[in-house]
């Protein structure tokens, strides 16, 4: 009679243990791949979410979470094509569409496609200029998630977006480039300050046809100068006189001599 409760214990850890195997919760957005003796169950294998039931022992469930993953691609040493080696490193947007395809097309497709992403990184940088890729960045991206896309197809996995984050120069580049750089922004300079010139001789030779054409403009330039002067507080005085002004008393002077 002693040995009753015991085998009792034994029966409801036995079933416990059966419940346990047998019943799996599966979240929203989890899928479970399902091997029943090794093969997958009904075609593509795929239950869920929310509960579902398993033959204890029989059947092995591998759980695909259908999340959009971000991972990191590490610091990959480039060589460009004009002969710059810099360092670059980029980031990596995907998730899992056919979880049958990525639990039985590869072993592992986090780190296929983290292999896959470094490789692909270096070979399209490799085949650009540095100027290229400092200044056609979305372009570089485009291209790295096309190429990315197109060989995860097979493991199931959409590439949805590839950015590249930080691209690392040498000393000397960087101090070629802000050489550079100086030197563009001097060229403009001189260019806008040339410009400025320009328009400013053009203005004046406005102004000396219109004064030529009309004389009596000279007095009112005249009249104008000695208010602007007379508004300064100033103790020395200079008044410009026209020549005009002094005509008459020159043809007195010529005439009388």
């Amino acid at each position: 009679m002693q040995q009753f409760p015991a085998i009792i214990a034994i029966i409801i850890v036995f079933v416990l243990f059966i419940l346990s195997s047998a019943i799996k919760i599966l979240r929203e957005y989890e899928r479970a791949v399902i091997f029943r003796l090794g093969r997958l169950i009904g075609g593509d294998g795929i239950k869920g979410p929310g509960l579902i039931l398993l033959i204890p022992v029989i059947d092995k469930m591998v759980r695909v979470s259908l999340r959009t993953v971000v991972m990191d691609v590490p610091t990959q040493d480039v060589i460009t094509r004009d002969n710059v080696s810099i360092k670059v490193n980029a980031v990596v947007y995907f998730r899992v569409i056919e979880p049958q395809k990525a639990i039985v097309g590869v072993e592992n497709f986090l780190m296929a496609t983290s292999q896959l992403s470094q490789t692909t990184l270096r070979s399209v940088l490799g085949q650009s200029e540095l100027d290229e890729i400092l200044s056609q960045r979305e372009k570089i991206n485009h291209k790295l998630q096309q190429i990315i896309d197109t060989s995860t197809e097979p493991w199931g996995i959409k590439v949805s977006d590839v950015e590249v984050k930080q691209i690392d120069l040498p000393q000397e580049m960087q101090r070629a480039m802000a050489k550079q750089a100086e030197a563009e922004r001097e060229r403009r300079s001189k260019i806008i300050s040339a410009e400025g010139e320009f328009q400013a001789s053009q203005r004046l030779a406005d102004a000396a046809k219109v004064l030529a054409e009309q004389p009596s403009a000279i007095t009112l330039r005249y009249l104008q100068t000695l208010r602007e002067i007379a508004t300064e507080k100033t103790s020395t005085i200079l008044f410009p006189i026209p020549i005009d002004l002094l005509k008459p008393f020159l043809n007195i002077d010529k005439k009388s001599s």
